[in-house]
């Protein structure tokens, strides 16, 4: 391993930004010493920042970008023209191979695009998706895909299942993990023209641990380690998710508050149910992985504070350390020879049933 592990942080991404975002960075520095923060951004700005904190100097670095990507802004025009972005400087930094990672609260499009015009895509993979852990009854889960790839084709989310069952063992520490694809029931028959189609391809890879399709009810409860979808419903589960979540967490609170003894009950509950709610802090996780480029790609939330930044960063730690990519390249590519050969038989299948 190399003397530092190398993230580029946008430092103008994000609704909290530079603040959040440079302290977040200061605090992984401060965590762990293998990792070296290149913040992107006004360099006078991100200086008067970093004026505020006591870190070790060698492990942080100032790249100066003059411009910044709103929110709002089309990002494949964004890309274009705002080469001198904090978004697209950092982008670079891991293209060029000064960095091993990018991480961003910023622009989701413009992280979407750039990581695949600018990073670039690694061999065999046909669509990267993104993919953060959610919290579960039992520890945590990988959704994916959450908001890369809108119109899926069954292939595409053969190579997700592929994708997130490395990351999973490699970065997680889960042994074959459990795949399973998103559907409105359990039953193989059911299910879209998508799922339908997949289910049968997922069924046949024989380097996945597939147990079928897995309910939106059954995901908290951690019936899959890596549930597989396409954009749309994997956006709709997070967010339905983040939305029940915190509306639980604040009607909680007001139940506590309603009479004396509901709040003599409360702090006697409260390191309890405090520990309890922790467990179920999308914050610890920090943000979401885009795999399947030929960097790592990390996107946070737009509203991120520091401790998510900071988990964002150490995060890129594990993922450089046990060669996430090598690995996603390499099962990829068995994967290819091995979905051409699936969908062989299959086609062999329905001639013969034809012919009957």
């Amino acid at each position: 391993m190399a003397e530092y592990v190398k993230v580029a942080v946008d430092a103008m991404g994000g609704d909290n930004a530079p603040y959040e975002i440079v302290k977040g960075g200061i605090e992984a520095v401060n965590e762990n010493s293998h990792v070296k923060v290149f913040f992107t951004g006004p360099e006078e700005l991100i200086n008067s920042e970093l004026a505020k904190y006591t870190y070790h100097k060698e492990q942080v670095e100032v790249v100066n970008a003059t411009e910044v990507i709103g929110m709002a802004e089309p990002p494949v025009m964004a890309i274009r023209k705002k080469k001198d972005s904090s978004l697209v400087k950092a982008l670079n930094l891991v293209k060029e191979g000064t960095c091993d990672a990018y991480v961003s609260a910023g622009s989701t499009g413009a992280t979407l695009v750039g990581g695949q015009v600018i990073v670039g895509r690694l061999k065999g993979v046909e669509r990267p998706p993104l993919a953060p852990l959610i919290p579960t009854a039992t520890g945590c889960a990988l959704l994916i895909d959450c908001g890369a790839n809108v119109d899926a084709r069954p292939s595409h989310l053969v190579q997700f299942a592929k994708m997130g069952s490395v990351y999973m063992e490699s970065v997680m520490g889960i042994k074959n993990p459990r795949v399973a694809i998103v559907n409105i029931g359990a039953e193989e028959e059911k299910g879209n023209a998508l799922v339908k189609e997949t289910f049968p391809l997922l069924k046949n890879c024989p380097d996945i641990h597939f147990i079928g399709s897995v309910e939106a009810r059954d995901i908290p409860a951690g019936a899959a380690d890596v549930v597989v979808c396409e954009a749309f419903v994997g956006n709709v589960i997070l967010k339905m998710y983040e939305g029940v979540g915190g509306i639980l967490i604040k009607k909680v609170k007001e139940g506590m508050m309603t009479s004396l003894r509901s709040k003599i009950g409360a702090l006697l509950v409260k390191p309890a149910l405090k520990q309890t709610l922790k467990a179920f802090d999308l914050e610890q996780y920090g943000g979401a992985p885009m795999l399947g480029l030929k960097g790592l790609v990390v996107k946070t939330h737009g509203s991120s504070k520091a401790v998510e930044i900071k988990n964002s960063v150490l995060q890129c730690i594990t993922f450089t350390e046990q060669n996430i990519n090598q690995k996603i390249q390499e099962k990829i590519l068995k994967t290819i020879a091995i979905l051409i050969l699936i969908l062989y038989n299959i086609q062999d299948i329905k001639n013969k049933e034809v012919k009957k």
